[in-house]
């Protein structure tokens, strides 16, 4: 047997054993993204391929104003969007989920942790950034929304 054909063998035998023991590789591409909002207690989960990756709070529709509950997968993500609606308002590191609804960065900072907004998920600015750069990384069709009472 030539040294290559030794190499070969092991690295099947190595091959067969990770199989049998059940281990599975994930790429990024294939990771799962989920971001669930508790609109009860105004905060946001967000789990990457299972396991916890933060806990931040929110600010969902104050009263008068709705936050669409379900679940969603991201249509579209914007670095910076201005709201036609409201003012020009900025939107940073939009994603939006349902219609004009959409999960963002805000500067009313002290609003987090309890309703103050028309109906968007509003989260402290590097929050939204890191969670707009997690929905890039894995992309939308891999991230899922899910709003609770």
């Amino acid at each position: 047997m030539t040294m290559y054909s030794v190499t070969l063998k092991r690295l099947a035998a190595y091959a067969a054993a990770i199989l049998i023991s059940g281990a599975v590789w994930t790429s990024a591409a294939n990771a799962n993204v989920s971001v669930r909002i508790d609109i009860s207690k105004q905060t946001m989960t967000v789990d990457v391929d299972g396991d916890r990756y933060a806990t931040w709070k929110v600010s969902t529709a104050r009263s008068g104003y709705y936050t669409p509950r379900g679940s969603f997968k991201p249509y579209v993500i914007k670095k910076m969007h201005y709201s036609r609606k409201y003012d020009n308002s900025p939107m940073p590191h939009s994603i939006f989920f349902r219609g004009g609804y959409a999960i963002h960065g805000t500067n009313y900072l002290k609003s987090l942790g309890r309703p103050a907004s028309h109906g968007c998920i509003r989260l402290a600015p590097g929050n939204a950034r890191e969670l707009y750069g997690l929905v890039r990384q894995y992309g939308m069709k891999s991230t899922r929304i899910t709003i609770t009472n």
